[in-house]
């Protein structure tokens, strides 16, 4: 990825969003220019010079300060994800031997974490890797799925069938919200790990594939992928409304997504239905794969 530019664009975009007022500036009267905040205003909140500011945003964070950085953040009212995605980006800032290794990601799955997913009878849960790759998932997970991925299919990879998979339009109910959450969770990633060659790889395949994924991309969002309600279209429970948790798996490079549903609520009493006939799904597949007498 092109860090300069990253940097330029996601200042910019920042930049542009706040009005004087916001900011606590008198705004005087005549007509502004630019939408947003001036070059010379972030640099005064900073407590810069403006050739100071406008290297920044020429896309140059090379060694800045934290000092800095922290009163930039506050300056363009930067939230929790978008300071740490400018942290980010002034560490990707620096030269390669500097900015350090990081820890190769696990692509298989500890047969403990499995046990843990195949015990989780009456919550859907898969695991995933950074870059959205769906590694494993309980067989819940699978009748929540289903017509999307199954055993068969994995890995597979979320972003792909978000932006280039027709089938999600009709199996994620708000598409359109779910689509800026995965774009801004991977505008995070690509800070954090600029130099992945597959995320890069695949970063280039959704803005080729999706106009939908590189109008996302070009709004440099950003947003941790923490909690979300989401309402899934099954084809034997129709919608259905849960929330997802993200857990991290410390020092794996992955994360456990589980489905939950309000108790008492109608979208529990789907999830009994749903667990009780895939209980008696697996049951009668056991059955039929048994040797006759």
């Amino acid at each position: 990825m092109d860090n300069n530019k990253d940097v330029r664009e996601f200042l910019m975009s920042r930049r542009s969003r706040i009005t004087p007022a916001q900011a606590g500036l008198t705004a005087f009267s005549g007509t502004r220019r630019v939408a947003g905040l001036k070059r010379e205003e972030v640099a005064m909140l900073t407590g810069v010079s403006t050739e100071y500011y406008s290297r920044l945003e020429r896309g140059n964070l090379r060694g800045v300060s934290d000092s800095v950085l922290d009163a930039l953040s506050r300056a363009l009212q930067l939230d929790e994800a978008e300071r740490a995605h400018l942290l980010d980006l002034a560490k990707a800032a620096a030269p390669a031997r500097a900015a350090g290794s990081r820890r190769p990601r696990a692509e298989l799955l500890r047969p403990s974490i499995e046990r843990i997913l195949a015990g989780m009878t009456g919550t859907p849960a898969y695991v995933r890797n950074s870059r959205m790759d769906v590694l494993a998932a309980n067989s819940l997970c699978f009748a929540l799925y289903n017509g999307i991925f199954s055993p068969a299919t994995l890995p597979v990879n979320l972003a792909r069938l978000m932006f280039l998979d027709e089938r999600s339009r009709d199996f994620f109910v708000e598409w359109e919200t779910i689509a800026d959450d995965l774009a801004a969770a991977l505008r995070v990633e690509s800070g954090r790990n600029p130099r992945d060659r597959a995320l890069n790889s695949l970063i280039g395949d959704l803005a080729a594939g999706s106009a939908e994924f590189s109008t996302r991309w070009a709004r440099h969002n950003v947003r941790f992928h923490r909690t979300a309600r989401k309402t899934m279209r099954n084809p034997l429970i129709g919608e259905i409304e849960l929330t997802g948790d993200a857990l991290e798996l410390p020092g794996e490079g992955l994360t456990l997504i589980a489905y939950t549903a309000d108790a008492g609520s109608h979208a529990q009493e789907q999830l009994d239905f749903l667990a009780s006939w895939n209980t008696s799904q697996a049951a009668a597949t056991e059955t039929r794969s048994q040797p006759s007498p």
